[in-house]
């Protein structure tokens, strides 16, 4: 598994302006699979988003941070909710020494990956399987 701080958004009802978070992730090796904050996302090609919930079908739009810019859409509005542990990296990689708290909300965000259970739902012959 990698570990990785990203930017997340919901997209799904809200188009640019949903709930955002940066936080961290782990991801599969292949990266088409990320867990964060108890939800599981896989690839996926949508008008405005890149990663769809394989539990209940949001579609989001995650990617690597961006140093220069900020990381919601041009158009988009609301708070991103940073996670407390990452402020610290977060302001060494844009090269701030604080967070401009009109665009960010330090949250705590609990490391939840639910691969367990994202891989019983994805496969549920391993679970029913018995030897004869």
């Amino acid at each position: 598994m990698i570990h990785d701080l990203m930017y997340i958004e919901l997209k799904t009802g809200y188009s640019d302006d949903g709930p955002a978070w940066i936080g961290y992730v782990k991801t599969s090796k292949s990266k088409k699979t990320i867990y964060f904050n108890n939800h599981a996302f896989q690839k996926y090609n949508g008008n405005y988003s890149n990663y769809i919930d394989i539990e209940n079908g949001d579609e989001y739009w995650i990617s690597g941070l961006k140093k220069k810019e900020s990381n919601r859409h041009w158009d988009g509005h609301g708070k991103i909710m940073i996670d407390r542990r990452a402020v610290k990296e977060y302001l060494s990689l844009i090269g701030e020494k604080s967070l401009p708290l009109n665009l960010f909300e330090v949250t705590d965000i609990e490391d939840k990956f639910p691969i367990e259970r994202v891989n019983r739902m994805l496969n549920p012959k391993i679970d029913n399987f018995q030897c004869p």
